[in-house]
């Protein structure tokens, strides 16, 4: 099967192959345009946007954050630190594999009542809410590509998702603490 026959019977692109076919034919003196070239063209279009969109994504500075557990001891995970709106909103959407021990820090400018959903996130996490303080206020499941909220139960500042179950393998508890030494 050829390349243009492949696009007009896989991605359907015949209306637009009519519309620009009488655009250009406008300029061309009404020669129009064949439908290989309306291929190609527009699989550059698509190829060039794909390309800028995946070079516009920023890597997220990276920490080491300690923990403080109840029992005086730490544990460290190495987050992203999420702190422009367009970073939190996208947060891990899109991520199959976040390894243990990693996770991702979003950090807000005021104390406020949070609320997350998994849209568009394949990898199941957990999430802890924290206050101003560091300490850690709520601690919930997140079920992959779920599109129900996960809300704080008190004003809170800072949010920390891992991948689902390393709060409770590294033995991290609701009132323990988050040194905030970032």
């Amino acid at each position: 099967m050829s390349f243009d026959k492949l696009f007009r019977e896989k991605i359907g692109f015949d209306f637009f192959l009519k519309f620009l076919n009488g655009f250009f034919a406008d300029f061309r003196g009404g020669i129009g345009i064949s439908r290989k070239f309306f291929a190609r063209f527009s699989f550059l279009i698509l190829f060039s946007v794909f390309i800028l969109a995946s070079c516009s994504a920023k890597s997220l500075p990276v920490k080491n954050l300690a923990i403080e557990k109840g029992d005086g001891t730490f544990v460290e995970v190495k987050a992203e630190i999420a702190e422009k709106e367009d970073e939190r909103n996208r947060g891990f959407m899109f991520r199959k594999n976040i390894p243990d021990g990693t996770g991702m820090l979003f950090v807000f400018e005021n104390d406020q009542i949070l609320s997350f959903w998994m849209k568009n996130t394949p990898h199941p996490l957990s999430i802890a809410y924290i206050d101003y303080k560091g300490q850690i206020r709520d601690i919930f499941d997140m079920t992959p590509y779920s599109e129900a909220t996960i809300v704080s139960t008190v004003s809170v500042r800072y949010a920390l998702e891992v991948p689902q179950g390393w709060f409770e393998k590294a033995g991290v508890k609701k009132g323990d603490f988050l040194k905030l030494n970032f």
